[in-house]
């Protein structure tokens, strides 16, 4: 798997600000609710952010085991668990800034009217749900530094005669994935 792109993150990002801003003026011109989430999705995403950590962390701690000079016990890490906690984390990256982009939108429409309103609880809501987006976008690309391959011994040397390549399907370097050019 390739790494998450920052400029693509802050691309939808931005783009679901302008998405959340239009959908506020939207809702208040017509009388509707402003669209934002309940308090409640902050623990559905705190779920998410523990969880995330707790998979992360074991990924972590098997890479650390397998340095050289390391007294941890070597053990076996399960390939699948590996790739699912690097989905996960990529995942929880992309909610992440999706939740960030859309409630900064909403928050910048209802800055406009600040002085306008009495009670600001959509306005504190809003700011609460981006700060979430805001973790859950920083726990998923630190998890996803934690699934990086570290290198092997000999990684420079070459292979089939040809200095400094790597096998097909091998990682490239320090902090690359196991990605097949297939």
């Amino acid at each position: 798997m390739k790494p998450v792109n920052p400029l693509r993150l802050m691309l939808i990002g931005v783009i679901l600000a302008v998405a959340g801003w239009s959908a506020t003026v939207v809702t208040s011109r017509y009388g509707m609710s402003t669209p934002v989430l309940p308090p409640t999705a902050l623990a559905t995403m705190a779920v998410i952010v523990i969880i995330t950590m707790v998979l992360g962390i074991r990924v972590l701690r098997w890479r650390n085991s397998h340095k050289p000079g390391s007294k941890a016990k070597k053990t076996q890490l399960d390939p699948l668990l590996a790739a699912r906690t690097l989905v996960l984390a990529q995942a929880c990256a992309y909610a992440g800034t999706v939740l960030l982009g859309w409630h900064v939108g909403i928050f910048l429409d209802q800055l406009r009217i600040w002085s306008l309103r009495s009670d600001q609880g959509i306005t504190w809501l809003a700011l609460v749900m981006a700060g979430g987006g805001l973790v859950m976008i920083v726990v998923g690309l630190v998890v996803e530094r934690f699934c990086r391959i570290p290198p092997e011994d000999g990684d420079a040397t070459g292979v089939e005669g040809k200095k400094g390549r790597a096998a097909r399907g091998e990682a490239a370097g320090e902090g690359e994935y196991a990605y097949r050019g297939d």
